[in-house]
This record gives structure tokens, C-alpha cells and sequence, in this order.
């Protein structure tokens, strides 16, 4: 206090002082009563309080923990790692089995998950290739964390230390991968199996009837001849015993409500033998999609796997789900969403694991319907590379928790209103800063809670100490801690019951979003049937040998002709964005020997081409020996043979200028529409090759030309499409390019008007090849639309 203050100023202020009353509640950590209370369940009442007080503590207490919540009708949106964590602990880790008994499934035994479909990673995607369904990994990693003590001794009549056991035995089964073809049920077990005994006969009966199926149905058998995961073949199996025996891939693709019905009556079958309810996993849809993420820059990403590893350097702009048809969504996710007293949406991936699910027609709006319910998001803890380093409005500032909203907002069909208004974060004030430093070395970054911007956009933040703190005194990880987490929401609950839970204040109107969803681009509506068409093209591809200088190939065979089949199966497959259309110009991929490989690398050491009179993908050998290589180069020279037999002629003639060569121009001429054969229109082509800066010649038709100063370098239209196809595909592979591209994650200056043409062309190679090359259509109200009249200017 300042010494200077007037004698009656400071009388006003200890008066004010001594007018304050004290809450009880001051007593606990907190800014707002829910805080304070959730503190109370978790830690217990605070130490060294007055008798009296803390009789009225441990009263709230015991009140709190006396609440019925056991006929609860719970609803938890979200994907595989987040949604099994909350749900009943991480089922994937070791240490599960310790603790499987956990989290909202034994606070709220009503509980429903509703799970993503768009896995498309390691075992999941492995399956897709084979089987029409939806993606089954989150849905199996969900399920076994659902399983309940009190579900299997209903069932089986268990003690509790026998329903330990199943779980442990479950656990095992579930997790199992495996890398080798198994010839029968026994070898398909696990070295650590722990064996049958202690398992109730009729579940025994149960599993290996459907570890049998795998080997007696054609269809499922081929899945054990890749990498697999023993949990999701169990589920598949569960499927496809409801299924015509005899019906094929494609005739269970147009059986659609055959497919839907299986799936939802496999799984609960499922769930019901492991020891939870029949409805306490469903899938969002049992409609195949796929995940697409519209970057800032203007590239598009299909596919979840690949989006997740994307390292694109700049913000997202939209994510959308591309769904193989009309989205079918299960009667009982409607109608537990429209019954549910509590809905949450859980932590995850934020553009892959909720907003997934509400772009599923008709979910969000279902949780809007139900006014009455207690909605909760569950907040992210850490920063995601690729998806939430970066933000959209401002790409260089630290994210935090109302980027979280917003992204949910701008992607989310509606917005986000009516879809929760509480949000519950983890308070990290309670951890060690060593701990979250040994974090930061680790390059992860917090995702910051800023509750008066929350509050002004009409959110209720609640802070809560929600981390498994086993898990950080023994490992140094903080995690959320599905217990914990589990109290925390029951007591959002009660104090909602007595209306002692704050409401949101009414907020400032989110800008408005249009909805956005992607059509099928091809016939292969299924990625099974995507697959199978990339395995007939490569049965028509010739595999060719060139080792010496004569022109003499020689084909290979045994082997290394399967291992190249294999491989360049895997490329096609990992970038969903390849058209099936793309495959149509080459008939062979011949590897020459690095000792006789005659290519100009004039302008570049990209050691693959196209050779459209051959119509063949040329490939230096020892490309082969590194797969990141490999796949460049075929990526390269497979955009090459999208221009197909384009060019009648290439010259390069020197400019002579007072006796002295200024530089060079590069001529170019093209094959007259009698013999086109191109992927091309000449008319989409125009676009490509003005975007590429070559001047198309006014007076002589089909003859375009580019001047090159000097001895500077240039990089043909040819080679520039083929790495810029790999580019699009995947910046890591044509760093030149991704240098190029950099322009775009900048403001642009009108202080120099090239800049903003070269900015332009840029921006309409990007457009070009997402619209016109990968066949994207539009995003409504997203990115900027291409077409041939926007790039009349760009040179």
C-alpha cells in the first residue's frame, strides 16, 4: 500500500475489507463452484480447516460420491486412442489389464460410444483391401475397453478375480499381430497366449468358432496372408457370419442394407460375449468414407493414415469425409443421441476422430434436438503435428482452446452450436514444470486454455486435475486418467441436477460455415475395390530389365518381379488420391542399369521417365535399393505419363545477341489431335502449360515456347508436371518444389507486382492439379475454385 494514501482512502479500504464474506468454497482451489467441487471429489477436502467446515466438506463429499448414476443414459462421440481411453482406459497398452475395470463404463454402465470409421491405418487398412466394410480398427480398440466386470459376471457367472482373468486373456486376443501366414486356429494364437483355462467354455466356443471362419471362408482367409491384427479378424468374422457365404465382394457392396445390418449385429453379438451391452459400441455409419483435409496452400489429402504423417507446413483449411454412398446411419445412435441425459464429445485427433462423425448426416443435428443433456467436450492436452501446430487465422501463434472450437466450428455441418457447452480441460498447474519441459525437449507444445475468449464466445471452461497421476509419479506422462475424468463428469452432473451449474454466458455469434462433402471421384467407390483394380492393372504391366547398351529387355521374373508388384501396389495404395484412371498410358516399368542409363540430367537428377512411344515408366536401378527413392521416381514418372504422347517435337535454340549467345529458347510442339493420347483435353492442357510459363505462339498454333536467360536453369513442362504430380502427393518428394511452394505460406506484397503473378500461377498449379488432376471437386464456400478463365492472367 502506498504510504502517500490519504488517511480516509485507506479507511475505505479496510472497510471494504472487512465487509468481504468468506465462502466455504474459498477454501478450495478453483475459479468457478465446478471447479471447486470436481477438486473436492478428486483430492478430498483441503487440510488444516475449521472442524465445523470440514464436516460440511466431507458431507458434500459423500453426497457427491452417494449420487445414482447407474440408469444414466450416456452417449461418448469420438475415435480409437481418446474415446477407449475416457471410456475404460487405453485397451492397445500393456498395463490395461492392471486396471481394466475403469473410467465412464463403470461410473455410467449405460454408456453408448459412437465411433469413426475413417481408420484407414496398419491392420484397418490392411482389411480394407480385402473387404468391403468400414473401418473396423477404432471400433475393436473401443469394444475391448468396454468390456465390464459386473457384464461378465452376469454373464458367466464370474468372481471378480475370474472376470480379471477373461480381460487379461481378451486383451491378449485383441492386440495379437501377426506377420506370418498361420495354417491353422492353434498358430494363429499367440506365444503369450496364456491358454483357455479359467475362460468360460461357452465363450471359448465362441472365439474359436469364429477363428475358424477365417480359415473356412474364402474370403476371410485371404486377410491372414498380410499383417493383421487378431481383434479386428475376430469382428470382421462376427460380420460376415451373417452374410451370404457365397456372396462376393462386389455383390455385398450393392447390398448395402445386407452390409449395414450385418455389421451392427456382428458387433453387438460381439460386445454382448465380451461382457458389455449390446449397444454400448456402435459405429457413427456403417457407410465407408474416407477423411480429406484441404490444406491452406490448396492441396487435398484423402485419407486418414496419410493426413495423420502429412507434414505440410501450413494451417488446414477444411476437412471433409468422402463417403462411398448415401451414409446409412444406425436407428441407435439417433436414438440414443435424442434419449441421452449426458453427451460427450471425447479428446482425439481433431480432424479425425470427432468431426468425422458429425459430418455423418443428421448426428450433429441430433445432439442440437436434445436440449435437456448435459454436453460436454473434452479437450485435447497437447498440440498435433500436422493438425493443431498451426493455426488457420494466424499460422505463427500458439493454439489454444478456442482454435480448438473454431476448427470444430468451420468444419462441423451447423457449426457448433448446440453441441456442447461446457468445455473440460486438463489443469496442468499441478504438474512439475521439469516434467512439462521434458515435454517441450520432445517438441510437444500445450494447447492453452483462454477462458475469457471461451467465455465471449458462449462456453463454460472447467479446469480440472484430470491427469493419471500413477501414470506421472512412474512415467513422467501425463495423460487423462479415465477415473478421474469419469468423477469429474458425474459431478458436472449432480451440480446440473440441484442447477448449480453455471450456464454459458451468451456469446458472440461464430461466423457462419457452409457444409462441405466430397463425391466419389470413380467407380471404385470401395477401397477393396480400388485395390482390386490397381492388382488387374499390374497383371497387365509387363516388368522389363535393361542391362546393356544394346536396346535388348529382358522380362523379370520369380521374385523380384513379385517384390516390384508388390512395392509399386503399396505406392498406389498409400495415396488415395491416384485416380485408377491415372494407370491407363503405361504397359510397362522397366529398371535400366545405373551403368547404362542414357537420360540428359542436363536440368535434374530425377532418375526416372516416361517414354510415351514405349509407354513405359523407365526407372534407374539402383532406385530400387532405397524405397523412399523409388517411390519418388515412380511417383514422377507415373505423373509424366499423364501428358501422354503431347509433344510432337522439344528443340532448344540458342538467342543470340550481338555476337554472343544471351540465352536460350526452349520450343515445344504439339502432336496434332488425329494421334492424341493424353489424359489431357488440348484445352486443359493450354491450362497447364501457361501455368508452367511457356508462351503459347500467337501465329503458329500448337507451338509453345519458353525463354531461358543465359545458363540459368529450367526445368522442362514435362518434368515439372511429374514432380509436381509427386509434390502434390507428398511434399517430402520434390524438396524444389516444396521450396517453390514456400511463396504461398506468406502475405503478398502488391509492393512488387511479380511477385503477386508468380503467387497466382502457384496458386493455380495447386488448383489445377487438385481439380483437374486428382478430380476434387469444388469444396462449397472453402477454397478458391478453378477453372480455365482463372488463369487467363497468371503470366
Amino acid at each position: 500500500m502506498n504510504p502517500e494514501t490519504p488517511p480516509q482512502s485507506r479507511e475505505d479500504l479496510f472497510g471494504r475489507l472487512a465487509g468481504e464474506t468468506l465462502s466455504p468454497l474459498d477454501f478450495l482451489p478453483g475459479g468457478s463452484v465446478a471447479e471447486k467441487m470436481i477438486h473436492l471429489v478428486l483430492t478430498g477436502p483441503p487440510d488444516s480447516v475449521p472442524e465445523k467446515l470440514g464436516k460440511v466438506f466431507q458431507e458434500t463429499l459423500a453426497r457427491l460420491r452417494a449420487a445414482r448414476t447407474d440408469q444414466l443414459r450416456v452417449v461418448v462421440l469420438g475415435g480409437g486412442t481418446g474415446l477407449s481411453n475416457i471410456v475404460g482406459g487405453d485397451s492397445r497398452k500393456e498395463s490395461w489389464v492392471d486396471a481394466p475395470f475403469t473410467g465412464l463404463k463403470e461410473v455410467f454402465p449405460g454408456i453408448t460410444s459412437v465411433v469413426c470409421v475413417t481408420d484407414d491405418g496398419g491392420s484397418t487398412g490392411e482389411l480394407l483391401k480385402d473387404l468391403p466394410l468400414i473401418g473396423l480398427g477404432d471400433l475393436r480398440h473401443v469394444l475391448l475397453s468396454s468390456v465390464r466386470r459386473q457384464g461378465l459376471s452376469s454373464r458367466y457367472g464370474v468372481s471378480p478375480d475370474g472376470a480379471g482373468h477373461i480381460a487379461r486373456v481378451l486383451h491378449v486376443l485383441f492386440n495379437h499381430r501377426f506377420d506370418r501366414t498361420p495354417g491353422s486356429v492353434e498358430d494363429l494364437l499367440p506365444g503369450s497366449f496364456p491358454g483357455w483355462s479359467g475362460v468360460p467354455g461357452e465363450l471359448v466356443s465362441y472365439l474359436r468358432d469364429l477363428l475358424q471362419l477365417l480359415f473356412s471362408d474364402d474370403r476371410l482367409r485371404v486377410c491372414l496372408t498380410r499383417s493383421q491384427c487378431l481383434g479386428n479378424l475376430l469382428l470382421a468374422a462376427a460380420v460376415f457370419a451373417r452374410l451370404d457365404p457365397v456372396a462376393g465382394s462386389a455383390e455385398l457392396v450393392r447390398d448395402r442394407q445386407g452390409l449395414h445390418e450385418a455389421t451392427l449385429e456382428g458387433l453387438a453379438e460381439l460386445a454382448q460375449w465380451v461382457g458389455a451391452s449390446a449397444r454400448a459400441v456402435l459405429p457413427c455409419t456403417t457407410t465407408p468414407a474416407q477423411l480429406q483435409v484441404l490444406y491452406g496452400n490448396g492441396v487435398l489429402v484423402t485419407g486418414e493414415e496419410k493426413s495423420g504423417l502429412a507434414r505440410r507446413g501450413v494451417p488446414v483449411d477444411r476437412v471433409m469425409v468422402g463417403f462411398m454412398d448415401t451414409p446409412l446411419v444406425p436407428a441407435a445412435v439417433q436414438d440414443a443421441l435424442s434419449r441421452a441425459e449426458i453427451i460427450i464429445l471425447a479428446p482425439g485427433s481433431l480432424y479425425s476422430s470427432i468431426i468425422p462423425i458429425l459430418q455423418v448426416p443428421g448426428i450433429a443435428e441430433a445432439i442440437r434436438t436434445n436440449r435437456d443433456a448435459l454436453k460436454i467436450l473434452v479437450t485435447n492436452i497437447w498440440v498435433q503435428k500436422g493438425e493443431t501446430d498451426a493455426t488457420r487465422d494466424a499460422p505463427d501463434r500458439k493454439f489454444h482452446v478456442s482454435d480448438l472450437v473454431r476448427a470444430y466450428h468451420r468444419n462441423i455441418p451447423g457449426g457448433v452450436t448446440g453441441l456442447f457447452s461446457h468445455l473440460l480441460t486438463l489443469g496442468l498447474g499441478e504438474i512439475p514444470g521439469s516434467i512439462l519441459q521434458n515435454y517441450a525437449l520432445e517438441d510437444k507444445e500445450p494447447i492453452y486454455l483462454d477462458r475469457a475468449r471461451l467465455r465471449s464466445m458462449g462456453f463454460e471452461p472447467v479446469e480440472a486435475g484430470i491427469f493419471s497421476t500413477d501414470l506421472l509419479r512412474r512415467f513422467r506422462i501425463i495423460q487423462h486418467d479415465p477415473g478421474a475424468l469419469a468423477l469429474a463428469v458425474r459431478t458436472l452432473w449432480c451440480l446440473k441436477s440441484h442447477g448449480s451449474l453455471s450456464p454459458p454466458q451468451t456469446g458472440a455469434e461464430l461466423e457462419s460455415v457452409e457444409s462441405c462433402a466430397m463425391a466419389p471421384r470413380e467407380p471404385h467407390t470401395h477401397p477393396c475395390s480400388r485395390y482390386g483394380a490397381i492388382k488387374d492393372w499390374l497383371d497387365t504391366v509387363s516388368f522389363l530389365h535393361a542391362e546393356n547398351g544394346t536396346g535388348k529387355r529382358r522380362r523379370l521374373t520369380g521374385a523380384r518381379e513379385a517384390l516390384l508388384r508388390e512395392t509399386i501396389a503399396s505406392i498406389l495404395w498409400n495415396h488415395p488420391d491416384i485416380l485408377i484412371e491415372h494407370l491407363r498410358f503405361t504397359d510397362t516399368v522397366t529398371l535400366v542399369a545405373a551403368s547404362h542409363w542414357s537420360r540428359c540430367q542436363e536440368w535434374d537428377n530425377v532418375f526416372s521417365f516416361y517414354d510415351p512411344g514405349e509407354r513405359t515408366i523407365c526407372i534407374r536401378e539402383d532406385q530400387t535399393e532405397a524405397p523412399f527413392r523409388f517411390e519418388m521416381a515412380f511417383l514422377v514418372a507415373l505423373g509424366q505419363s499423364l501428358l501422354g504422347n503431347y509433344a510432337a517435337r522439344k528443340s532448344m535454340v540458342d538467342v543470340p545477341v550481338a555476337g554472343e549467345t544471351a540465352g536460350r529458347v526452349f520450343l515445344l510442339t504439339l502432336r496434332d489431335r488425329g494421334g492424341w493420347d493424353s489424359f489431357f483435353t488440348p484445352a486443359r492442357l493450354d491450362v497447364y502449360l501457361r501455368l508452367a510459363r511457356m508462351r503459347r505462339q500467337e501465329k503458329r498454333p500448337g507451338v509453345y515456347s519458353r525463354l531461358v536467360n543465359g545458363s540459368e536453369g529450367f526445368t522442362p513442362p514435362g518434368l515439372l508436371f511429374g514432380l509436381f504430380y509427386a509434390w502434390y502427393l507428398d511434399n517430402r518428394f520434390a524438396s524444389n518444389i516444396e521450396y517453390k511452394m514456400s511463396i504461398l505460406r506468406h502475405n503478398v506484397s502488391d509492393l512488387i507486382p511479380e511477385q503477386v503473378k508468380i503467387v497466382g500461377r502457384r496458386e493455380g498449379l495447386v488448383d489445377f492439379f487438385r481439380e483437374t488432376v486428382f478430380k476434387h471437386r469444388s469444396v462449397p464456400g472453402g477454397h478458391r475454385q478453378a477453372d480455365c478463365n482463372h488463369f487467363q492472367d497468371v503470366q
